[in-house]
């Protein structure tokens, strides 16, 4: 099996992830994958459930609320995020304002290289719990959040394998054909 592209590290009293990733497609042919809230949906295990629950079209900007709802090891969540950095075909942060975690910041770049485009994520985040977080982390969330953007990656160079979107399903505000 190959090596993950995902590294984990603790910084200051949180936990960071990073994943870096190419596909084959430039920026600008990725940013509207990326930038509709409700392809999440797509690239996260069945396990988690994951729904986007805010309406399309979501107005994408800084300010932007998205409301999620989702499972964690079969308990129901309610997820809200906050768009805080809106910089299209370059990068966007996206923040929890309601959520599991007591922080999560996730900063998904975009940089062209090599025909393609290099996808950088870095996700911030602080886990619940007191003096019981640490062992929280290490029994539990760490495997989780490095199991969830495994399956992002995969789910990722499988639907744009062919230097094209694939395996997407329809978008539902389209009318009618």
């Amino acid at each position: 099996m190959t090596e993950l592209p995902i590294s984990l590290s603790r910084h200051d009293r949180s936990h960071r992830l990073e994943m870096t990733q190419w596909l084959p497609l430039p920026p600008r042919e990725l940013w509207p994958f990326f930038s509709d809230a409700h392809n999440l949906e797509h690239i996260t295990p069945d396990t988690v459930k994951f729904n986007v629950l805010t309406p399309r079209p979501i107005a994408m900007e800084a300010g932007a609320l998205i409301d999620y709802r989702l499972r964690i090891r079969g308990v129901p969540i309610r997820w809200r995020t906050k768009i805080t950095i809106w910089e299209p075909v370059t990068r966007f942060v996206d923040e929890q304002l309601k959520g599991p975690y007591k922080l999560w910041r996730h900063e998904h770049r975009f940089e062209e290289s090599a025909g393609g485009t290099l996808c950088r994520d870095r996700v911030d985040y602080r886990v619940p719990g007191g003096p019981l977080s640490p062992l929280i982390h290490a029994a539990v969330v760490k495997n989780d959040v490095r199991r969830i953007f495994a399956y992002r990656a995969v789910r990722l160079a499988e639907m744009f394998a062919e230097g094209k979107l694939m395996d997407q399903a329809p978008d539902e505000s389209a009318a009618p054909g």
